[in-house]
């Protein structure tokens, strides 16, 4: 998987995509962004869609990040997932032991970089103090709104780093089950199969739906009222969209999902067997709940 980034002044992604065809990439996606800037809502998607085995290609290293703080953050989104990064111009290909140990030095690096800034940052403020001087943001003190606006928007983009590196865990469910869904079932079938550190709760995720509603990463739709839904048809809904978001897993997965949940078999009880699973994945397809 293909991805050119232009930087405002460019004019035609043509010089970095005709560079990426021959890397054999299946699909080419281009964006016109700052390479310093973040939260690109096409890199964001490329980095949700891509999968086990994939190999994200870039021209150069400047086309996917401009610091490299931003650079091991994706690479270890990607190895999270099981993909590889590659730069053409550069000697980084995470498929290769070479790749891999050029990454190993510059996480090095990295952090070397971070403990001198450190360092430097409290010789600073010790120096301040010696003289002083008050540290801090002379705007912020004065309560300057131009201050202010910036960091606001540097929160922002902090906020939206963190929303990015979790995207995978619970957009996909976001846009398959909302608004059909309450937003209760929707948290516990995301937090199924979650570890504990990095689960859900409701208000957390309703603000980050807002938030990428917000920048047009997810349509307004999902943020709709619920339409009421008739008892009967709730259990098969939430077996659809656990279907739906793995339709490789088994009704015996199924099961332990729904026991994991502390949901109740439509008889009431607490022991989910497969042939429960299988009539309601057979509802929820008369009901047009299965795609």
């Amino acid at each position: 998987m293909g991805y050119a980034c232009l930087s405002t002044k460019d004019h035609t992604p043509l010089p970095q995509s005709q560079a990426l065809k021959p890397a054999a990439c299946v699909e080419i996606h281009e964006e016109q962004a700052s390479g310093g800037n973040r939260a690109r809502s096409v890199l964001a998607r490329v980095l949700e869609r891509i999968g086990k085995g994939d190999t994200l290609v870039v021209m150069r290293i400047d086309r996917l990040a401009r610091s490299l703080s931003h650079l091991l953050e994706v690479i270890e989104r990607l190895e999270a997932k099981g993909a590889f990064f590659r730069s053409i111009q550069d000697p980084i290909d995470t498929a290769s032991p070479q790749g891999k140990f050029t990454l190993q030095v510059l996480g090095a690096a990295a952090e070397f970089e971070r403990a001198l800034i450190r360092e430097r940052t409290k010789a600073g403020l010790t120096s301040a103090r010696t003289k002083g001087r008050i540290g801090g943001n002379p705007g912020l003190r004065a309560r300057d709104p131009a201050a202010l606006r910036k960091v606001r928007l540097a929160r922002q983009n902090s906020y939206m780093e963190r929303l990015n590196e979790t995207a995978q865990d619970w957009v996909p469910h976001v846009r398959r089950l909302r608004p059909e869904l309450a937003w209760e079932d929707v948290v516990r079938i995301i937090n199924g199969p979650l570890p504990d550190d990095r689960r859900w709760t409701q208000s957390r995720l309703l603000r980050a739906v807002k938030a990428y509603v917000r920048d047009g990463f997810l349509e307004e739709t999902v943020l709709g009222r619920a339409g009421r839904r008739e008892t009967d048809d709730r259990l098969p809904a939430i077996v659809a969209g656990i279907k739906g978001a793995n339709p490789e897993i088994t009704l015996q997965e199924i099961c332990a999902r729904l026991e994991k949940m502390r949901e109740r078999t439509p008889r009431g009880r607490t022991s989910w067997q497969p042939s429960s699973v299988k009539m309601l994945l057979e509802r929820a397809e008369r009901l047009g709940l299965l795609e």
